[in-house]
Protein backbone atom coordinates (compact mmCIF):
# COMPACT_ATOMS: atom_id res chain seq x y z
CA UNK A 1 0.00 0.00 0.00
CA UNK A 2 1.31 3.42 -0.82
CA UNK A 3 1.52 6.23 2.14
CA UNK A 4 -1.18 7.66 2.45
CA UNK A 5 -1.49 11.41 3.20
CA UNK A 6 -1.66 13.41 6.34
CA UNK A 7 -4.75 14.80 5.36
CA UNK A 8 -6.40 11.51 3.55
CA UNK A 9 -5.50 9.83 6.59
CA UNK A 10 -7.53 12.43 8.75
CA UNK A 11 -10.46 12.48 6.48
CA UNK A 12 -10.64 8.89 6.88
CA UNK A 13 -10.53 8.66 11.03
CA UNK A 14 -12.98 11.38 10.68
CA UNK A 15 -15.49 10.37 8.03
CA UNK A 16 -18.65 9.23 9.61
CA UNK A 17 -17.64 10.53 13.57
CA UNK A 18 -20.66 12.19 14.64
CA UNK A 19 -21.77 12.92 18.17
CA UNK A 20 -22.52 10.10 20.70
CA UNK A 21 -26.00 10.17 22.01
CA UNK A 22 -27.45 12.56 24.53
CA UNK A 23 -27.93 12.28 28.29
CA UNK A 24 -28.80 14.53 30.98
CA UNK A 25 -26.04 15.20 33.99
CA UNK A 26 -26.42 17.47 37.16
CA UNK A 27 -24.45 20.61 36.72
CA UNK A 28 -21.90 19.09 39.41
CA UNK A 29 -20.98 16.64 35.94
CA UNK A 30 -21.34 18.50 33.43
CA UNK A 31 -17.71 20.41 33.84
CA UNK A 32 -16.13 19.81 30.23
CA UNK A 33 -19.20 18.15 28.61
CA UNK A 34 -20.53 19.00 25.30
CA UNK A 35 -24.06 20.29 25.12
CA UNK A 36 -26.53 18.37 22.82
CA UNK A 37 -28.52 21.25 22.81
CA UNK A 38 -29.16 24.76 22.58
CA UNK A 39 -30.16 26.08 25.84
CA UNK A 40 -32.75 28.34 26.62
CA UNK A 41 -32.74 30.62 30.12
CA UNK A 42 -35.88 29.04 32.33
CA UNK A 43 -35.96 32.32 33.73
CA UNK A 44 -35.62 36.68 33.33
CA UNK A 45 -32.21 37.54 35.37
CA UNK A 46 -32.59 39.71 37.58
CA UNK A 47 -36.70 39.36 37.72
CA UNK A 48 -37.47 42.54 38.95
CA UNK A 49 -35.21 45.79 38.83
CA UNK A 50 -32.64 45.47 41.42
CA UNK A 51 -30.69 47.81 43.70
CA UNK A 52 -26.85 48.05 42.39
CA UNK A 53 -25.09 49.47 45.85
CA UNK A 54 -26.39 50.07 49.16
CA UNK A 55 -28.23 53.20 49.74
CA UNK A 56 -31.77 54.69 49.19
CA UNK A 57 -34.21 53.70 47.12
CA UNK A 58 -35.90 57.46 45.94
CA UNK A 59 -37.87 59.10 43.24
CA UNK A 60 -35.87 60.90 41.30
CA UNK A 61 -37.75 64.22 40.75
CA UNK A 62 -37.98 64.30 44.70
CA UNK A 63 -34.11 63.39 45.45
CA UNK A 64 -32.45 66.79 44.33
CA UNK A 65 -29.27 68.16 46.48
CA UNK A 66 -30.33 69.04 49.81
CA UNK A 67 -33.63 67.15 49.70
CA UNK A 68 -34.62 65.80 53.37
CA UNK A 69 -36.83 62.56 52.91
CA UNK A 70 -39.10 60.55 54.78
CA UNK A 71 -37.75 57.05 55.38
CA UNK A 72 -40.26 54.75 55.38
CA UNK A 73 -38.81 51.27 55.70
CA UNK A 74 -35.91 48.94 54.53
CA UNK A 75 -35.79 47.04 52.09
CA UNK A 76 -32.75 43.98 51.86
CA UNK A 77 -32.26 41.29 49.23
CA UNK A 78 -35.10 38.48 49.29
CA UNK A 79 -37.26 40.75 50.87
CA UNK A 80 -39.33 43.19 48.74
CA UNK A 81 -40.97 46.36 50.16
CA UNK A 82 -44.65 46.01 49.93
CA UNK A 83 -45.77 49.38 49.11
CA UNK A 84 -45.27 52.33 46.73
CA UNK A 85 -43.14 55.78 47.57
CA UNK A 86 -45.17 58.90 47.63
CA UNK A 87 -43.83 62.04 46.78
CA UNK A 88 -41.19 62.78 49.66
CA UNK A 89 -40.48 59.52 50.35
CA UNK A 90 -37.30 57.14 50.51
CA UNK A 91 -36.48 53.58 51.49
CA UNK A 92 -33.51 52.47 52.97
CA UNK A 93 -32.11 49.41 50.38
CA UNK A 94 -29.39 46.91 50.54
CA UNK A 95 -27.41 45.49 47.46
CA UNK A 96 -29.54 43.14 45.65
CA UNK A 97 -33.02 44.70 47.08
CA UNK A 98 -36.11 45.13 44.62
CA UNK A 99 -36.53 48.35 43.83
CA UNK A 100 -40.05 49.44 45.19
CA UNK A 101 -42.42 50.89 42.80
CA UNK A 102 -42.17 54.26 42.75
CA UNK A 103 -38.71 54.44 43.07
CA UNK A 104 -36.06 55.12 40.06
CA UNK A 105 -32.82 55.81 41.34
CA UNK A 106 -30.56 55.19 44.46
CA UNK A 107 -28.60 57.37 46.05
CA UNK A 108 -25.74 55.64 47.35
CA UNK A 109 -25.09 55.44 51.30
CA UNK A 110 -22.37 58.01 51.09
CA UNK A 111 -23.96 60.64 49.39
CA UNK A 112 -26.84 60.89 51.98
CA UNK A 113 -26.90 61.47 56.07
CA UNK A 114 -29.69 59.80 58.16
CA UNK A 115 -31.16 61.64 60.55
CA UNK A 116 -33.83 59.49 62.54
CA UNK A 117 -36.74 59.26 59.82
CA UNK A 118 -34.58 62.20 58.00
CA UNK A 119 -32.41 61.02 55.01
CA UNK A 120 -30.60 64.39 53.75
CA UNK A 121 -29.46 63.92 49.69
CA UNK A 122 -26.23 65.40 49.68
CA UNK A 123 -25.87 64.18 46.20
CA UNK A 124 -28.72 64.75 43.46
CA UNK A 125 -30.54 61.37 42.32
CA UNK A 126 -30.27 60.99 38.24
CA UNK A 127 -33.07 58.37 37.37
CA UNK A 128 -31.96 55.09 36.34
CA UNK A 129 -28.86 55.25 38.77
CA UNK A 130 -27.83 52.60 40.58
CA UNK A 131 -30.25 50.12 39.50
CA UNK A 132 -29.57 46.92 37.53
CA UNK A 133 -33.02 46.76 35.04
CA UNK A 134 -35.46 43.22 35.05
CA UNK A 135 -33.64 41.66 32.59
CA UNK A 136 -30.55 43.03 32.58
CA UNK A 137 -28.52 40.00 32.31
CA UNK A 138 -31.03 37.65 30.47
CA UNK A 139 -34.90 36.89 29.49
CA UNK A 140 -36.40 33.89 29.95
CA UNK A 141 -36.48 31.87 26.90
CA UNK A 142 -33.09 33.46 25.63
CA UNK A 143 -30.87 30.74 24.43
CA UNK A 144 -27.49 31.59 26.09
CA UNK A 145 -25.41 27.98 25.51
CA UNK A 146 -25.37 26.45 21.87
CA UNK A 147 -25.27 22.70 21.41
CA UNK A 148 -21.57 21.97 20.41
CA UNK A 149 -20.38 24.10 23.36
CA UNK A 150 -17.89 22.40 25.69
CA UNK A 151 -19.17 23.41 29.10
CA UNK A 152 -16.38 26.02 31.40
CA UNK A 153 -16.91 26.47 34.75
CA UNK A 154 -18.57 29.92 33.65
CA UNK A 155 -20.80 28.42 31.37
CA UNK A 156 -21.76 25.71 34.64
CA UNK A 157 -22.53 29.14 36.17
CA UNK A 158 -24.59 30.61 33.51
CA UNK A 159 -26.79 27.75 33.31
CA UNK A 160 -27.22 27.64 36.90
CA UNK A 161 -28.18 31.08 36.46
CA UNK A 162 -30.67 29.95 33.67
CA UNK A 163 -32.64 27.40 36.47
CA UNK A 164 -31.20 24.08 34.98
CA UNK A 165 -30.46 21.73 37.48
CA UNK A 166 -29.42 18.90 34.88
CA UNK A 167 -27.66 19.56 31.07
CA UNK A 168 -28.21 17.60 27.94
CA UNK A 169 -25.07 16.36 27.33
CA UNK A 170 -23.42 14.07 24.24
CA UNK A 171 -22.19 10.61 26.13
CA UNK A 172 -18.64 10.76 26.93
CA UNK A 173 -16.08 8.58 24.26
CA UNK A 174 -15.19 5.23 25.74
CA UNK A 175 -11.61 4.62 25.02
CA UNK A 176 -9.52 1.15 25.17
CA UNK A 177 -5.77 0.82 25.34
CA UNK A 178 -3.83 -1.55 24.70
CA UNK A 179 -0.27 -1.53 24.39
CA UNK A 180 1.72 -4.78 22.97
CA UNK A 181 5.46 -6.00 23.08
CA UNK A 182 7.36 -9.03 24.95
CA UNK A 183 10.28 -5.92 25.93
CA UNK A 184 7.51 -3.91 28.01
CA UNK A 185 7.59 -3.61 31.67
CA UNK A 186 5.71 -0.98 34.08
CA UNK A 187 6.95 2.03 35.63
CA UNK A 188 8.93 1.09 38.90
CA UNK A 189 9.35 -2.88 37.86
CA UNK A 190 13.34 -4.15 36.99
CA UNK A 191 13.86 -4.22 33.08
CA UNK A 192 15.67 -7.62 31.96
CA UNK A 193 17.85 -7.72 29.03
CA UNK A 194 16.09 -6.11 26.09
CA UNK A 195 13.32 -4.78 27.72
CA UNK A 196 12.01 -0.90 27.98
CA UNK A 197 9.56 0.49 30.51
CA UNK A 198 5.86 1.13 29.36
CA UNK A 199 5.49 5.14 28.47
CA UNK A 200 3.27 5.39 25.41
CA UNK A 201 0.01 4.71 27.54
CA UNK A 202 0.45 7.49 30.43
CA UNK A 203 0.14 10.06 27.99
CA UNK A 204 -2.39 8.68 25.62
CA UNK A 205 -4.41 7.94 28.54
CA UNK A 206 -3.42 11.63 30.10
CA UNK A 207 -4.79 12.83 26.53
CA UNK A 208 -8.10 10.96 26.23
CA UNK A 209 -8.91 11.97 29.69
CA UNK A 210 -8.83 15.58 29.04
CA UNK A 211 -10.76 15.65 25.93
CA UNK A 212 -13.47 14.05 28.26
CA UNK A 213 -13.41 10.02 27.41
CA UNK A 214 -13.52 7.35 29.80
CA UNK A 215 -10.57 5.03 29.56
CA UNK A 216 -9.76 1.15 30.26
CA UNK A 217 -6.35 -0.06 30.16
CA UNK A 218 -5.89 -3.35 28.49
CA UNK A 219 -2.74 -3.84 29.98
CA UNK A 220 0.30 -5.13 27.66
CA UNK A 221 -0.24 -8.02 25.34
CA UNK A 222 2.39 -10.42 24.71
CA UNK A 223 4.11 -10.57 21.30
CA UNK A 224 1.75 -13.71 20.13
CA UNK A 225 -1.08 -13.49 17.55
CA UNK A 226 -3.34 -15.19 20.37
CA UNK A 227 -2.69 -13.00 23.36
CA UNK A 228 -3.06 -9.60 21.15
CA UNK A 229 -6.61 -11.22 19.33
CA UNK A 230 -7.59 -12.08 22.81
CA UNK A 231 -6.99 -8.63 24.47
CA UNK A 232 -9.18 -7.12 20.90
CA UNK A 233 -11.75 -9.26 21.16
CA UNK A 234 -11.91 -7.99 25.32
CA UNK A 235 -12.38 -4.07 23.52
CA UNK A 236 -15.21 -5.34 21.38
CA UNK A 237 -17.40 -7.29 24.44
CA UNK A 238 -16.74 -4.21 26.46
CA UNK A 239 -18.28 -2.38 23.56
CA UNK A 240 -16.01 0.91 23.47
CA UNK A 241 -16.03 3.48 20.65
CA UNK A 242 -12.31 3.68 20.30
CA UNK A 243 -9.51 1.04 20.08
CA UNK A 244 -6.09 2.15 20.52
CA UNK A 245 -3.00 0.40 20.08
CA UNK A 246 0.40 1.02 20.83
CA UNK A 247 3.03 -1.28 19.04
CA UNK A 248 3.04 -3.84 16.77
CA UNK A 249 2.51 -1.29 13.53
CA UNK A 250 4.96 -2.27 11.59
CA UNK A 251 6.08 -4.78 8.53
CA UNK A 252 8.46 -7.22 11.09
CA UNK A 253 7.90 -10.96 11.81
CA UNK A 254 6.98 -9.82 15.38
CA UNK A 255 4.41 -6.50 14.60
CA UNK A 256 1.05 -8.99 14.90
CA UNK A 257 -1.48 -5.93 15.46
CA UNK A 258 -2.73 -5.73 12.14
CA UNK A 259 -3.07 -9.43 11.85
CA UNK A 260 -4.89 -9.58 14.86
CA UNK A 261 -7.21 -6.85 14.14
CA UNK A 262 -8.30 -8.91 10.86
CA UNK A 263 -8.88 -12.07 12.74
CA UNK A 264 -10.99 -10.22 15.04
CA UNK A 265 -13.32 -8.69 12.24
CA UNK A 266 -11.56 -5.59 12.07
CA UNK A 267 -12.09 -3.96 8.50
CA UNK A 268 -8.60 -2.28 7.79
CA UNK A 269 -8.31 1.02 6.21
CA UNK A 270 -4.94 2.19 5.85
CA UNK A 271 -1.72 1.07 7.76
CA UNK A 272 1.30 3.69 6.51
CA UNK A 273 1.16 7.43 6.37
CA UNK A 274 3.21 9.68 4.49
CA UNK A 275 3.92 12.03 7.96
CA UNK A 276 7.06 11.76 10.26
CA UNK A 277 7.00 10.73 13.10
CA UNK A 278 4.35 7.89 12.60
CA UNK A 279 4.53 6.12 9.37
CA UNK A 280 3.49 2.69 10.47
CA UNK A 281 0.06 3.77 11.27
CA UNK A 282 -3.17 2.19 11.02
CA UNK A 283 -6.84 2.61 10.92
CA UNK A 284 -9.55 0.62 11.05
CA UNK A 285 -13.65 -0.12 11.95
CA UNK A 286 -15.30 -2.93 13.31
CA UNK A 287 -19.24 -1.87 13.30
CA UNK A 288 -19.18 1.09 15.06
CA UNK A 289 -15.79 0.72 17.28
CA UNK A 290 -12.57 2.62 15.66
CA UNK A 291 -9.56 1.60 15.63
CA UNK A 292 -6.20 3.45 15.66
CA UNK A 293 -2.93 1.65 15.61
CA UNK A 294 -0.51 4.21 16.78
CA UNK A 295 3.31 3.03 16.46
CA UNK A 296 5.51 1.88 19.34
CA UNK A 297 8.01 4.11 19.64
CA UNK A 298 7.00 6.85 22.28
CA UNK A 299 7.20 10.19 20.22
CA UNK A 300 5.81 8.31 17.60
CA UNK A 301 2.73 7.39 19.04
CA UNK A 302 2.27 10.58 21.27
CA UNK A 303 2.73 12.58 18.01
CA UNK A 304 -0.16 10.90 16.26
CA UNK A 305 -2.14 10.37 19.05
CA UNK A 306 -2.42 14.04 19.57
CA UNK A 307 -2.93 14.81 15.90
CA UNK A 308 -5.18 12.11 15.05
CA UNK A 309 -7.06 10.65 18.40
CA UNK A 310 -8.06 14.16 20.44
CA UNK A 311 -9.81 15.22 16.99
CA UNK A 312 -11.95 12.30 16.92
CA UNK A 313 -12.63 11.78 20.46
CA UNK A 314 -13.69 15.59 19.82
CA UNK A 315 -16.54 14.50 17.23
CA UNK A 316 -17.33 11.73 19.16
CA UNK A 317 -17.88 14.24 21.53
CA UNK A 318 -20.01 16.64 19.59
CA UNK A 319 -17.32 19.51 19.77
CA UNK A 320 -17.97 22.11 17.16
CA UNK A 321 -14.15 22.26 16.28
CA UNK A 322 -12.71 18.92 16.36
CA UNK A 323 -8.60 19.94 14.61
CA UNK A 324 -6.17 21.52 16.29
CA UNK A 325 -5.85 25.25 15.42
CA UNK A 326 -2.92 26.06 13.41
CA UNK A 327 -0.75 29.63 13.59
CA UNK A 328 2.06 31.43 12.04
CA UNK A 329 5.25 31.79 13.37
CA UNK A 330 9.02 32.46 12.13
CA UNK A 331 11.65 30.08 12.13
CA UNK A 332 14.50 30.39 15.02
CA UNK A 333 16.72 28.03 13.01
CA UNK A 334 17.80 26.97 9.23
CA UNK A 335 16.26 23.68 8.62
CA UNK A 336 16.89 21.53 5.31
CA UNK A 337 14.84 20.28 2.58
CA UNK A 338 12.04 18.20 3.22
CA UNK A 339 11.25 14.80 1.77
CA UNK A 340 8.04 13.04 0.64
CA UNK A 341 6.40 13.37 4.32
CA UNK A 342 5.01 16.12 6.03
CA UNK A 343 6.91 16.11 9.22
CA UNK A 344 6.00 17.22 12.62
CA UNK A 345 8.81 18.27 14.34
CA UNK A 346 9.17 19.03 18.29
CA UNK A 347 9.69 22.67 18.84
CA UNK A 348 10.10 25.26 21.22
CA UNK A 349 8.26 28.06 21.39
CA UNK A 350 9.66 31.95 22.63
CA UNK A 351 8.41 35.41 22.12
CA UNK A 352 10.73 38.13 20.72
CA UNK A 353 10.59 41.27 20.22
CA UNK A 354 6.57 40.55 19.78
CA UNK A 355 7.00 38.11 16.99
CA UNK A 356 6.48 34.17 17.79
CA UNK A 357 9.61 32.12 17.26
CA UNK A 358 9.52 28.25 16.65
CA UNK A 359 13.23 26.84 17.45
CA UNK A 360 12.54 22.99 16.26
CA UNK A 361 14.97 20.97 19.00
CA UNK A 362 18.16 19.61 17.62
CA UNK A 363 17.40 15.88 17.49
CA UNK A 364 13.87 14.93 16.10
CA UNK A 365 14.33 10.84 16.60
CA UNK A 366 11.22 9.54 17.75
CA UNK A 367 12.27 7.43 20.58
CA UNK A 368 13.58 10.77 22.58
CA UNK A 369 11.05 11.45 25.74
CA UNK A 370 12.95 14.32 26.91
CA UNK A 371 13.21 16.27 23.67
CA UNK A 372 9.19 15.58 23.36
CA UNK A 373 8.85 16.86 27.26
CA UNK A 374 10.21 20.26 26.25
CA UNK A 375 8.52 20.72 23.02
CA UNK A 376 5.73 23.65 23.48
CA UNK A 377 4.43 22.78 19.81
CA UNK A 378 4.65 20.92 16.86
CA UNK A 379 6.43 22.62 13.41
CA UNK A 380 4.73 21.37 10.34
CA UNK A 381 6.65 21.11 7.04
CA UNK A 382 5.09 19.93 4.04
CA UNK A 383 5.95 16.74 1.38
CA UNK A 384 9.27 18.26 -0.12
CA UNK A 385 9.32 21.59 1.51
CA UNK A 386 12.10 23.60 0.26
CA UNK A 387 15.11 24.74 2.70
CA UNK A 388 14.49 27.04 5.31
CA UNK A 389 16.35 29.54 7.02
CA UNK A 390 15.92 31.36 10.23
CA UNK A 391 13.50 34.18 10.23
CA UNK A 392 11.22 32.66 7.28
CA UNK A 393 7.63 32.12 8.09
CA UNK A 394 6.51 28.68 9.67
CA UNK A 395 3.11 26.94 10.58
CA UNK A 396 3.35 25.33 14.35
CA UNK A 397 0.24 23.37 16.06
CA UNK A 398 0.94 24.42 19.60
CA UNK A 399 0.85 21.02 22.01
CA UNK A 400 -1.33 20.94 25.24
CA UNK A 401 -0.29 22.73 28.49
Amino acid sequence: MALMPFADAMAAILSGASALPEEMVTLEDAFHRVLARDLASLRTQPPEAMSAMDGYAVRAADASLGARLTVIGAISAGKPFDRALAVGEAARIFTGGVVPAGADSIVIQEDTARDGDIVAINEAATAGKNIRPAGVDFKKDDVLLRAGTRLTDRDLALAAGMNHPELPVHRRPVVAMLATGDELVLPGATPGPGQIVLSNGFALRALARAEGADVIDLGIAADTLESTTAAIRRAIDLNVDVLITTGGASVGDHDLVQQSLVEAGVEMGFWKIAMRPGKPMMHGRRGAMRVIGLPGNPVSSYVCGFLFMVPLLRALSGRDQVQHPRETAVLGRDLAANDQREDYLRTRLEWRDGTLVATPVMKQDSSLLGNLAVAEGLLVRPPFAEAAVAGDRCTIIRLPT
